[in-house]
């Protein structure tokens, strides 16, 4: 209370000296109150954006990320402030892993050699793309989804999702893919040694558009490790905290995950914690 009254004298223009000695306090107290106070308003403004940053990653970012989001916004915050905020506010992701195994290596079709040969950081969009599918859980049944991603930012270029795991949904997902992204001949495009990836249906489509199959060394999942990594994000930050109801309620989620989360907003490390579309937006700026 007295500090408030040394601050309202202030205000009459009468000297912190002598506000200080009428009201018997000593100025180190008082101005040492006023910076408790500033520090009040900061910790509760970077207390907001901590949980909005959280939140608005759909509870799956941790404190190298959320801190990333904040100093985004203007409010410079490190990260071990970051995680000592999530930590007060139990602000934690929440995933269980499971797996189920979604292709079939042992077949005897032919299969390409490794032409992309772990080079994961290609220096221009469309030089590199990497594809492959997975399951997703719902009351329903099985929802299967495929996706092909582009390296050089790890942007989700195309997608399809099915009840079942034929080579027309890898087929579907590639289709996407290049009437999106037009790719010059040349292009390759990497994947596992699944049957769907070794069909004449498959092969038939980039062969007609001119683009380089890549598959992985047989048992070797680091090969793709990319997208490996791709879905474990999105089962992470997404399919493991919910209980699909249907394929259609899963579909809808994916999707909205995709266009609205991931290729737009979700910060990546490699990139230098940029998104992204905002990763590939900046190239064009570069180079216009």
């Amino acid at each position: 209370m007295i500090y408030r009254v040394v601050t309202a004298l202030q205000k009459e223009a009468v000297s912190i000296s002598r506000a200080c000695q009428v009201l018997n306090v000593s100025r180190a107290g008082y101005y040492a109150h006023r910076q408790r106070g500033r520090g009040d308003t900061t910790r509760a403004r970077q207390e907001v954006h901590v949980r909005a940053a959280f939140e608005g990653s759909g509870r799956s970012y941790g404190s190298r990320r959320v801190a990333q989001a904040v100093s985004a916004q203007g409010v410079k915050i490190g990260r071990y402030r970051a995680r000592t905020l999530m930590r007060k506010a139990d602000l934690r992701p929440v995933w269980k892993r499971k797996f189920v195994a979604t292709t079939n290596s042992r077949h005897d079709r032919p299969v390409a050699p490794n032409v992309l040969n772990r080079r994961f950081r290609p220096a221009q969009p469309n030089q590199a793309w990497v594809s492959d599918m997975t399951y997703i859980r719902t009351a329903e049944g099985w929802l299967y989804l495929a996706v092909v991603l582009d390296l050089y930012s790890r942007k989700v270029v195309g997608w399809a999702m099915a009840p079942a795991m034929p080579a027309s949904l890898i087929v579907s997902a590639l289709k996407m893919a290049i009437q999106q992204r037009n790719p010059a001949p040349g292009l390759i495009v990497h994947s596992d040694r699944g049957s769907q990836y070794a069909s004449e249906e498959y092969q038939g489509l980039l062969a007609r558009h001119g683009l380089v199959c890549s598959m992985s060394r047989l048992g070797d999942c680091w090969d793709n490790a990319v997208m490996e990594r791709f879905f474990l994000n999105l089962k992470m930050e997404r399919v493991w905290q919910k209980r699909y109801v249907d394929r259609a309620e899963a579909r809808r989620d994916i999707t909205q995950y995709i266009v609205s989360f991931y290729n737009p907003v979700r910060l990546h490390s490699t990139l230098g914690y940029e998104s992204p579309q905002k990763y590939e937006d900046k190239l064009k700026q570069q180079t216009t």
